[in-house]
């Protein structure tokens, strides 16, 4: 007869669900160091992917529709995205005081 009860979701049940998170992705600690006050001018595509929290491919699937326009860097075409760009993504306008 074959076992018919469903397998355990993690080894240890006490782990809170924020850590399992952060080992599956790995990127939510990430996300959390970036400082919306202090962003550089130009971000690359990781620093969007983490801020967004999305992957990066979809970051760059973005770029390639226009929804978020990249400046391209150096020789090898890095990806660099304005502040202001990623900010008005996220419904905050850069110009105001809030």
């Amino acid at each position: 007869m074959t076992d018919t009860t469903a397998p355990q979701v993690s080894d240890s049940p006490s782990v809170p669900l924020a850590v399992i998170d952060d080992r599956r992705t790995g990127r939510a600690a990430d996300a959390n160091k970036l400082d919306m006050n202090n962003l550089p001018d130009l971000l690359t595509v990781r620093e969007v992917a983490d801020l967004l929290r999305v992957s990066p491919l979809t970051i760059k699937r973005w770029g390639k529709r226009g929804k978020l326009p990249a400046i391209r860097i150096n020789s090898r075409g890095d990806r660099r995205y304005k502040k202001e760009a990623v900010l008005w993504l996220l419904g905050i306008n850069p110009g105001e005081d809030n």
